[in-house]
């Protein structure tokens, strides 16, 4: 999963059913680097960051794949996994990965909003050289 490629869990096909949408994704920023306060004629306003922006954009060039050959769109529940490889050893709160991550994922199209989300699970791996995000995204079959 390490190869930066978007596909789904047999290759190809339509994602639903059993099978999965899995990509790797670029280390998102700082949720405090993601998001900036600006004033515009005297109102407070907060704005995706450029880096906020580049970031969207590495991920829709990763989910591209998926999207386009897969059709990768949920319309029903679904379920998310991630495996978060951080860039170094610090300490990091790993809940501030997923606001940047889900954003970025509804950006790209792969759902038309994160709310679709109804089962999400997060694992902090070993460190590696820039950092990645490993996210595996299914339809969610459990019963509510």
């Amino acid at each position: 999963m390490g190869d930066g490629v978007a596909r789904s869990a047999d290759g190809a096909g339509d994602v639903g059913g059993d099978q999965a949408l899995r990509v790797s994704l670029p280390w998102p920023p700082s949720v405090n680097r993601i998001w900036r306060s600006v004033k515009i004629r005297g109102s407070g306003r907060v704005l995706l960051s450029r880096e906020g922006r580049e970031y969207r954009r590495a991920v829709k060039i990763a989910l591209r794949a998926c999207t386009r050959v897969l059709g990768a769109y949920f319309s029903r529940p679904v379920s998310v996994q991630i495996a978060a490889h951080p860039p170094d050893a610090r300490r990091r709160d790993l809940d501030n990965v997923l606001k940047a991550v889900l954003d970025a994922i509804t950006h790209a199209g792969v759902w038309d909003d994160d709310r679709r989300v109804d089962d999400l699970h997060i694992w902090r791996m070993p460190p590696v050289a820039g950092g990645r995000i490993d996210v595996v995204i299914a339809s969610c079959t459990r019963d509510r």
